[in-house]
Formats: structure tokens, sequence, C-alpha cells
């Protein structure tokens, strides 16, 4: 088994919700921490740990709200955590991982899409490699429920929230690295 860490000097967690229903805004956590576990390169499973006080959506004031009780409530719930109970390959490089998300206080089943990117030896001593998470989840079932529905019948804010993760992961040159 070897365990990765994810290399957050060169990775990112990004999100997107709809506004007012007719364009996308985009955000990102700042703080994360998360590791994977792999057995003869393939992926076993997944956890995270992102601050949700960090937060950024290059808006000061809409990253204050996000913070506030009518969304994450940082100050109460200062983590979102993800552990992956399944994960099954479909193919080449690609798995579904499913695991519980826990966000303000409540815990619910999700499942992404993993794409896991080739191993290598990096100049500095470590293996890295790289994977592409994807996932889509409803934001009201973990109580961020703050809404305001508009005159023409839209939502200020929309209820889904599509993921894309972009990581890095570095683990000690072990047996299963490239040669």
């Amino acid at each position: 088994m070897t365990t990765w860490t994810i290399d957050t000097s060169h990775s990112s967690i990004d999100f997107k919700v709809r506004h007012m229903g007719i364009a996308s805004v985009k955000g990102q956590f700042t703080e994360y921490e998360a590791s994977a576990v792999t057995e003869n390169r393939v992926l076993k499973s997944l956890e995270a740990t992102i601050q949700t006080a960090s937060v950024h959506t290059n808006d000061a004031k809409r990253d204050a709200h996000l913070r506030s009780s009518d969304f994450f409530d940082a100050e109460s719930y200062p983590q979102i955590t993800f552990k992956s109970n399944r994960v099954e390959a479909k193919g080449g490089n690609r798995y579904e991982v499913t695991g519980d998300l826990s966000m303000k206080g409540q815990t619910h089943p999700v499942t992404f899409e993993v794409e896991v990117g080739e191993i290598l030896n990096d100049p500095f001593g470590l293996v890295r490699s790289a994977a592409n998470v994807r996932g889509v989840l409803n934001r009201t079932d973990w109580g961020l429920k703050w809404n305001q529905v508009l005159e023409a019948g839209s939502l200020l804010v929309g209820e889904e929230v599509r993921f894309d993760f972009d990581v890095q992961a570095v683990t000690e040159r072990e047996p299963e690295a490239v040669a």
C-alpha cells in the first residue's frame, strides 16, 4: 500500500454555482489537505479536509456571506470532510468514488468521478501523480438553504454545486513507484 498526500502548491479545489439563473459564479477553497491510498497503482481510498473559512470567490462581501450562518457557518463548522467507503474502477485510469461528505454538521453520501494521471519520479526525490475529481451536489442537503426568489422566478443562488478538483499528490519512492 502507498499513501499519497496532496501537494497544495500544485492543486486547486474549485466549485461553481449558478447566479440568478443566468451565469455561474466560481470559487475555490484555499486551505485543505487530502490523502489517497493505492495498491499496485490502483486507487483504494480518498480522504480530504477543507477549511470552510478559506472560501474565496474574488468578492470579499460574498466570501463573508458564504462564511456566515446563512451558508457554511465557518465559526461553528470550520471543516468540510470527505472519507471514501467505496472505490469502483471504471476502466483505464477512471474511478467512481463514493463516501461520506460532512458539512455544517450533516453527513450524506456523495459520489465523485476521479481520473488519475501517470506516476512519475520528480527531480526532488519524490514520486508524483495527478488526478481530476468532479462531482455535483445539492447544497440544501447539508443545510445551506439561504436564497431569494427573483422577480422572474429564478433563484438568486443555484442549489446545484459543481466541483472540479485538480490535484497533484506526492509520496516517497517505494517499490510501486516508477523505476
